[in-house]
């Protein structure tokens, strides 16, 4: 059985959402053309896979499983078309880098400012994680690399991972507070105050209450910030007391008025910082080539450190 390819883009575009009439004017061809290749493509299947829902065209139960599949071969297909462009160029093609909102000010600027001193052509597309409690790269993601804290679990389905840098977990506190110049302290003396607590699809969420329960107390979260920022802000605006990264190349950022941070003696308050991949998506060479800059310049020491 014989497919265009030109015909299966066209059913992915209809499937999400584009109308028919949208999709010729993008492709510079009739809108009868379209529909006619389009029901040329059902005939193949054996199926409707479009319904009509007034002007628009709704997937049918069998089209929402073939769309799964058209989504895989096309992926595979512009894979396949940029590796040979790559090979052609490795130092022209792009690499698209998911990261964790807290490494914005420090890791990501190292890595890229880095690795275009080396490779000045290659693209870097930047991305924020929504969702840092799931993994961005994934077999049918466009994600090459993340920059994460999430260790994904061992087994040849998931994600590959190597330990960057590990970061040490600080008690922030606000302007007068009663522990303001001690040196090192426990959760558990801030177990009865109010707690400024991240988002809770932040990692450093997830971390901040397992150290609380460690310590044998829940926390009374009276704020909750979408970021470290205002995390920060919150903290010395006196609101509460807060769990966040050390100043590590400025992941807790400059000195905030007030705001005074206290070492932590609670075993496991660190967090480490990782690069991962997914095993069973080919790397294309340009992506290669920034995964090896990342994790040669973790083995050289060469990462910004803690000041």
């Amino acid at each position: 059985m014989s497919m265009e390819t030109e015909t299966l883009r066209w059913f992915q575009l209809v499937a999400d959402g584009v109308t028919v009439t949208e999709v010729s004017e993008i492709e510079g061809i009739s809108q009868p053309a379209v529909s006619r290749a389009l029901s040329r493509l059902e005939l193949q299947v054996g199926t409707p896979l479009l319904r009509r829902e007034g002007r628009v065209l709704r997937l049918t139960h069998a089209g929402s499983a073939f769309k799964q599949h058209v989504d895989t071969v096309l992926h595979h297909l512009d894979d396949g078309i940029a590796a040979v462009q790559q090979i052609l160029d490795p130092e022209r093609g792009t690499v698209t880098i998911a990261f964790q909102p807290s490494f914005g000010s420090w890791l990501v600027p190292d890595l890229v400012s880095s690795f275009h001193a080396e490779h000045p052509h290659v693209h870097l597309d930047l991305r924020t994680t929504a969702d840092e409690t799931v993994p961005d790269v994934d077999p049918r993601s466009d994600v090459d690399v993340e920059l994460s804290t999430l260790r994904p679990p061992p087994g040849p389905e998931h994600p590959r991972w190597r330990v960057l840098a590990v970061e040490p977990l600080r008690l922030l506190v606000g302007p007068g507070h009663r522990l303001e110049g001690t040196h090192e302290v426990a959760l558990s003396q801030v177990a009865d105050e109010p707690f400024v607590m991240i988002k809770p699809t932040s990692l450093l969420r997830r971390q901040s209450e397992r150290l609380c329960a460690e310590a044998h107390f829940e926390p009374n979260v009276a704020f909750v910030a979408d970021d470290l920022p205002t995390l920060r802000g919150y903290v010395a605006a006196g609101l509460g007391v807060a769990i966040a990264p050390a100043l590590w190349g400025g992941s807790v950022a400059a000195p905030v008025a007030g705001l005074h941070v206290l070492a932590l003696t609670d075993p496991g308050a660190t967090r480490e910082v990782g690069l991962s991949w997914a095993p069973q998506r080919r790397m294309l060479p340009a992506a290669e080539l920034f995964r090896e800059h990342v994790l040669a310049r973790a083995r050289a020491g060469k990462l910004p450190r803690p000041v």
